[in-house]
């Protein structure tokens, strides 16, 4: 069965879910594990108030005994904290008087869902269209990564992420992307960057944009390193792996543009340039690549190089300095509303970059080993390995 996952709940509402269905039994579940992903996505610098609120924690309410998967589906839930102050504003429950129409929305924000959702679901509350729509869900989608790359580990593949920019600072040191400095990073670092001179450059970026009231938008990059070749298929469309990786990484909120490896650059290179020279290995008895401008994905399959996506973000719609709008009600022009943000989330856009990766990664794998338990799809890996090693 391929790995699936629902999440439901409203940013400020009384808790966020996620149930994931399609791993197999026996994954060794560490909830403190889970937990350091849920604080990595709220670290970095350029982070708003929300975080200074909330301490995400999980309970696990179904698909787990004495810390192991069943088989059947994880049920996750993560508390919102912050719903004690909007106790009356987001109950689910109907709500009379002037109490249920506090902190209604009526100017939407240019570059969020307000408008659009506001009109397709005919309310002329934007909170109903905002609540859902914000970036907040992520957490539920970070919880369910964790999930995936507990899976990933027992099958020898392992993700990180970097921040490659903010704003104009590019980090250009030849040796960005080295994954197990990126991995030794610590989980408060803020910017995912090992160079110290990159880092300073980014925050001092951060620091303008917020002295002018403004967001800030920048890229980050999942490096995925320990997929074996063949994942994916170039059969059909929607089984390619970088379109399932673009379209996960596309998803996340304020990501208007995906990469895999260096298709951006890639389109003002000659194919000379571009192509990874492939070679073999005696030692490891495996082809390898020289390079790897293909991000480890050729023809829709990994190639068994390190598989890199990069997330473009656009600067967050909400501005302490709002932009014009028009409200829904009388029609009158208006500032936009003012909602809590950041003035970069970077840092955390990669945590769940990774999560997102972690999810795709993890199918595809089941997709091709199989397997009902851990040890089934273990067992299924290595004997491909070892095939792959025979070619």
């Amino acid at each position: 069965m391929p790995i699936r996952f629902l999440t439901a709940g409203e940013s400020h509402g009384p808790a966020l879910t996620v149930i994931v269905e399609g791993l197999p039994a026996g994954i060794a579940v560490d909830v403190g594990a889970i937990h350091r992903q849920l604080r990595r996505r709220m670290a970095g610098y350029g982070r708003g108030g929300r975080m200074r609120i909330e301490t995400d924690e999980v309970e696990i309410s179904g698909g787990v005994r004495h810390g192991r998967t069943l088989g059947s589906p994880v049920a996750l839930s993560i508390r919102n904290r912050d719903f004690e102050n909007w106790r009356g504003v987001m109950d689910p429950e109907p709500v009379a008087g002037e109490d249920g129409r506090s902190r209604r929305v009526t100017r939407p924000r240019p570059g969020h869902a307000d408008l659009a959702g506001s009109l397709k679901y005919g309310t002329h509350d934007a909170r109903d269209v905002l609540e859902r729509a914000s970036a907040r869900e992520t957490a539920a989608r970070t919880a369910a990564g964790a999930l995936a790359r507990r899976l990933l580990e027992d099958l020898g593949i392992e993700i990180t992420s970097r921040t490659v920019a903010v704003g104009a600072v590019v980090d250009d040191d030849p040796d960005a992307a080295d994954f197990e400095r990126l991995a030794a990073l610590p989980d408060d670092a803020p910017m995912r960057s090992t160079s110290p001179a990159a880092v300073a450059a980014m925050i001092d970026e951060v620091e303008r944009a917020r002295a002018r009231g403004d967001s800030i938008g920048g890229v980050f990059e999942v490096l995925a390193r320990g997929v074996p070749p063949g994942l994916g298929s170039h059969v059909h469309w929607d089984r390619r792996l970088d379109a399932r990786l673009a379209a996960a990484v596309m998803s996340i909120q304020a990501v208007k543009a995906v990469a895999i490896g260096d298709g951006v650059a890639g389109a003002a290179m000659s194919g000379s340039a571009l192509h990874d020279a492939i070679v073999y290995d005696q030692a490891s008895r495996a082809f390898v690549r020289r390079s790897n401008h293909a991000g480890g994905i050729e023809g829709g399959m990994s190639n068994g190089e390190a598989v890199r996506v990069l997330g473009y973000l656009k600067p967050l719609a909400t501005l302490p300095r709002p932009l014009a709008s028009v409200d829904l009600v009388d029609k009158a022009p208006f500032e936009a509303t003012r909602e809590r943000t950041d003035t970069i989330p970077i840092v955390a856009a990669g945590v769940v970059g990774e999560a997102m990766v972690a999810l795709v990664v993890a199918d595809e794998a089941l997709r091709k080993f199989g397997g009902d338990s851990l040890e089934e799809v273990r067992r299924n890996a290595e004997g491909y390995r070892e095939a792959l090693r025979e070619y």
